[in-house]
């Protein structure tokens, strides 16, 4: 059991939240969402929706982790909830998609915006990257924590700047992508409204990252639930303005279908020089994005390593104590899966299985009995897991229908897990020799 001395309040816990929700996904899925989408009402609602489903989610985890207690977050409400096999599978998931794809979309989203200098940064530096990062957070946990929080300071202070210049700057000449009409009625009934939920919602990914924490959080009926909101609420007015600074910025003929929007819109503010400043800004915040689910993934990995035979060689630390072989396991998964998709893939099917168990979780909330429930005491408060699970269906299913190929590999990542579940069982019914 954690001593007070080792609890964190839930401005630490909040702060957990925020660098693990502003990643790679605001910086790069507008130009996805414009191919289709273009009325900045429809953008904006896009947006506020994630946010919601976000809130929705924190709620229900503020109370499953006060219910549970302890470290694990998905992985413990799943098992104690179902069955085994589902904490198993919420593990698996974790190596593949979890941790290791956001980190290899971080790289690559890294190598784009490098790639404004005239070079072309390719998939051979985002991997090479990735091991220079996993070989910083190898040397000791006092080398990791100011390692990470260099960046994660960069990461925050970069966009107060960038959200500031943006609004105080005119537009461009060159034109906007602002775009107030009636017509956003029409866009949110389009398929590609469902599908760009995809993007979104993998842009709000990380909200639930105190979770994993739960157990270390001081006076955690209080300050879980605080950190989740606050941390939810300051992330989706930030995306909120940093999609409009982007749209002020740039016409849609110059993000549309593009990775570095956020570049494209800097270099209309201020000049080509600065679009390239902001561009290198970028690339070091996603540094901290990357160390972040490095750090955070191989400790689970590790953890889950401890209780499964076939991963048990993941969880030996260092003589530092670090879990080394489980940094370099996500970093070499994060390698494969560079190697084996596009960005646009990667994206598609990591967001789709990473809600697809976000759901799952979620569905334990309605397990919880009301008088053993902490923080919620209503009837009202599954109204929160009613919105969560309904707007998840939605976009599952529409991303199942206009992006098979993706769905299919995310749900064949999960049929391996399967697979692997049934050897590691029979391994532990082995008699040992």
């Amino acid at each position: 059991m954690s001593t007070a001395t080792h609890q964190i309040g839930w401005k630490t816990a909040a702060a957990v939240v925020v660098s693990n929700m502003i990643g790679t996904g605001i910086f790069t899925t507008l130009g996805f969402q414009l191919s289709d989408i273009t009325n900045t009402y429809s953008i904006f609602l896009l947006w506020i929706i994630g946010g919601i489903l976000a809130l929705s989610g924190a709620f229900c985890y503020a109370e499953l982790g006060s219910y549970f207690k302890g470290n694990g977050g998905d992985y413990i409400y799943l098992k104690e909830t179902y069955h085994p096999v589902f904490g198993y599978l919420v593990s698996w998931i974790s190596l593949i998609i979890g941790f290791s794809a956001p980190v290899a979309l971080a790289a690559l989203a890294m190598s784009k915006y490098l790639s404004a200098f005239n070079y072309i940064f390719g998939s051979g530096f985002a991997i090479g990257f990735i091991f220079l990062v996993a070989a910083a957070l190898s040397f000791s946990l006092k080398t990791s924590s100011r390692f990470h929080n260099f960046f994660t300071f960069i990461k925050i202070a970069f966009i107060i700047v960038l959200v500031i210049l943006g609004i105080v700057l005119s537009a461009s000449d060159a034109g906007n992508s602002l775009k107030f009409t009636d017509s956003w009625q029409d866009e949110i009934m389009l398929p590609a409204f469902a599908t760009s939920l995809v993007f979104v919602t993998y842009s709000y990914t990380g909200w639930n990252s105190a979770s994993y924490i739960a157990g270390e959080i001081k006076d955690v009926q209080k300050n879980f639930p605080r950190a989740l909101i606050v941390g939810t609420v300051f992330v989706t007015v930030s995306y909120l303005l940093v999609n409009f600074i982007m749209l002020k910025h740039a016409p849609v003929s110059q993000l549309a279908g593009k990775e570095d929007v956020m570049g494209e819109a800097a270099g209309h503010m201020l000049g080509t020089g600065f679009g390239k400043i902001v561009n290198v800004f970028i690339a070091l915040q996603l540094i901290a994005t990357i160390s972040g689910y490095l750090w955070v993934g191989s400790r689970l990995t590790q953890a889950f390593a401890k209780e499964n035979h076939l991963w048990r060689s993941l969880s030996v630390n260092n003589k530092k104590g670090i879990p080394v072989r489980a940094i370099f396991a996500h970093a070499v998964i994060a390698s494969v899966i560079i190697l084996t998709g596009s960005f646009k893939e990667i994206f598609v099917y990591t967001a789709f299985i990473l809600q697809l168990f976000a759901s799952l979780s979620i569905s334990t909330v309605f397990f919880l009995k009301k008088d053993r429930r902490k923080i919620f005491k209503s009837n009202m408060f599954y109204i929160f897991p009613a919105v969560f699970l309904l707007f998840s269906m939605y976009i599952l299913y529409f991303t199942l229908i206009h992006n098979p190929k993706e769905s299919i590999i995310g749900l064949g990542i999960v049929a391996v897990g399967l697979i692997l579940y049934v050897i590691d069982r029979k391994f532990l019914k082995k008699p040992s020799q």
